[in-house]
């Protein structure tokens, strides 16, 4: 036993403690699973927040990675003189601004022959990007010798035609024949009869997709009946009546059904060419041509192929016909996959294709250059004189106060000063980094401000005390001593602002950096845009190759960033002195 005495101020009386008590024994129990369960708290906590975030990072990955690849078609281009250089001269300007449609036209007729039809070949010219000929313009350019001859370009697809390739928005079921076949011609429309039943099972899919509508439209008469009390008889009766169309098309479970733009669309991969089924039955198919037999045949079991695209056509971005036309130019080996480099290298556009973040990239460069220019100098100098030199009195306490303030301001608030005194007042350019500069150095001086105060007050006392006792000037002490020793701080503080000022994008919209900016800046002066606000933008279009290129933005402002924190950690080693 364990006996601890205490004198009592007044009473002057011994008290003894017990810790091998059951009491005691049983307390310190208590705050051992105290601290047990605040062990687990925080193990708890560090790990939904990694969840968290590896969710958030796995989902942005997941969306933004495919639109770092681009699909572009490979093909043999016969440049014809008389539609390149009409006049001849080989003169730049004119091979600049010649139309090269009829020449891309020539090689997708040449890579698909047999293409009949108007339609088809509007299809046809849709799978290619505006900016196709742009790749074949440059090398006629540098080298107009080329003019009259074959060459092999790589020829840009349109984003429905990338997208199709990524199997985004479209999914593909297929089988092989396990029957004969016989079509009944080459082009136009065609029948083709199946030796046994081969097509039961789509039949029976498309029964009972039949039969779901049905009790879709049975349901919704029911709820527009309760609905209107009464009133929406005539509604009522008309839904009742599709419904029982569409039930006794079920009862007759062998009667041909014909398809339409709502259903899965049936494709035909037979005889080298494709059909689409317009009318099935369990033996065969009646439908059209899109890609020419090569002969009307018996196929053999096991040489043709019936391929179900499940997302109705209605609900694709290409069309039944053009997917017959990617899928011929993936057969000959026409498509290839690469690195999308002109996501870095061109700016915005309407297209998603074409639209890259060169501009964004360069605006944000040029914004933040001028941000550090302004706010480190005039940040350090201002923490320097307030910690160091300035007089301790009611000014210099309301100095403060309002620096600790101006950083909790909205950021908002910052942007409406811009466009009042910048803008308004100093007539400087809207939509540039210059004016976008000096906001978020308004907004980032503050914090700056704060943090440098924080490392010079970090620094030992004796380390200028020091400084001063062998001679030192209190500026020499400050500059010479405790500056450096301070500049890690510093410097943390500094890139963790500048890291705040990078994802700002409330002060930038009010000075005009959220308008659609094509060119590339070169100057602190011209219109230009900042990661943040394309982003912004890019996230409120409603194509799906603009969501990819929005996470794949957010990609690059996230490299953006890990870049800053890494050059931080390395500032602050190299700075960093110990005493």
């Amino acid at each position: 036993m364990t006996d601890i005495s205490m004198e009592g101020a007044g009473a002057g009386r011994q008290r003894r403690l017990d810790v091998t008590s059951d009491a005691a024994r049983a307390r310190i129990r208590r705050r051992y699973r105290a601290e047990s369960r605040f062990k687990a708290y925080g193990i708890a906590a560090l790990t939904v927040t990694a969840a968290f975030l590896a969710l958030l990072m796995f989902d942005i990955l997941r969306n933004g990675l495919p639109a770092f690849w681009q699909h572009s078609l490979v093909l043999d281009v016969p440049v014809k003189a008389d539609v390149v250089d009409p006049a001849g001269k080989r003169e730049t300007d004119a091979i600049r601004s010649a139309d090269y449609f009829p020449v891309m036209k020539a090689a997708l007729d040449n890579a698909i022959p047999g293409i009949e039809g108007r339609a088809a070949s509007k299809q046809l010219s849709r799978l290619l990007s505006t900016g196709a000929p742009d790749g074949l313009r440059q090398m006629l350019v540098a080298d107009p010798s080329l003019i009259g001859t074959t060459v092999k370009t790589s020829l840009m697809l349109s984003d429905d035609a990338d997208l199709y390739y990524k199997g985004t928005g479209t999914r593909v079921e297929s089988r092989t024949s396990q029957s004969a076949a016989t079509p009944s011609g080459i082009k136009g429309e065609v029948t083709i009869l199946a030796s046994s039943n081969e097509f039961a099972g789509e039949l029976k899919t498309i029964k009972d997709a039949i039969r779901e509508r049905a009790a879709a439209l049975t349901n919704e008469a029911a709820r527009v009946e309760r609905a209107s009390q009464g009133k929406g008889v005539e509604r009522v009766t008309q839904l009742r009546d599709q419904a029982a169309v569409l039930a006794a098309r079920y009862q007759q479970p062998g009667a041909a059904e014909a398809l339409d733009g709502r259903m899965a669309s049936v494709l035909v991969a037979i005889n080298g060419g494709l059909v689409k089924a317009t009318k099935i039955e369990a033996s065969g198919i009646t439908g059209d041509v899109l890609l020419p037999l090569k002969s009307q045949d018996e196929a053999k079991p096991g040489t043709w192929q019936v391929v179900r695209y499940l997302t109705p056509e209605a609900d694709r971005k290409v069309s039944d016909q053009e997917v017959a036309f990617l899928e011929r130019l993936r057969e000959i080996g026409a498509v290839r996959n690469g690195f999308n480099w002109n996501f870095f290298t061109s700016g915005d556009s309407r297209e998603p294709e074409l639209a890259g973040v060169r501009g964004a990239l360069m605006g944000t460069a040029l914004t933040l250059l001028v941000t550090l220019l302004l706010c480190l100098p005039i940040g350090v100098m201002a923490a320097i004189y307030l910690e160091e030199f300035a007089p301790k009195n009611r000014l210099t306490d309301l100095i403060e106060v309002n620096i600790n303030n101006l950083a909790a301001v909205p950021s908002i608030v910052f942007g409406l000063l811009g466009l009042a005194v910048f803008l308004n007042f100093f007539n400087l350019p809207r939509s540039a980094p210059l004016v976008g500069g000096l906001v978020l150095a308004l907004l980032v001086l503050p914090t700056i401000i704060i943090a440098a105060r924080a490392a010079l007050k970090a620094v030992p006392p004796s380390i200028k005390e020091a400084a001063l006792g062998v001679g030192a000037s209190h500026q020499q002490a400050v500059f010479h001593h405790v500056l450096p020793l301070a500049m890690p701080g510093i410097m943390t503080g500094t890139i963790i602002g500048m890291a705040h000022a990078l994802g700002e994008t409330a002060p930038l919209l009010m000075i005009g950096m959220v308008a659609f900016i094509v060119d590339v800046p070169g100057a602190f002066t011209d219109a230009a845009t900042v990661l943040p606000v394309q982003i912004y933008l890019w996230s409120d279009l409603p194509e799906p190759a603009f969501q990819a290129k929005t996470a794949a933005a957010i990609v690059v402002l996230l490299g953006f960033l890990f870049l800053m924190n890494g050059a931080a950690i390395w500032l602050r080693k190299k700075f960093e002195r110990r005493w």
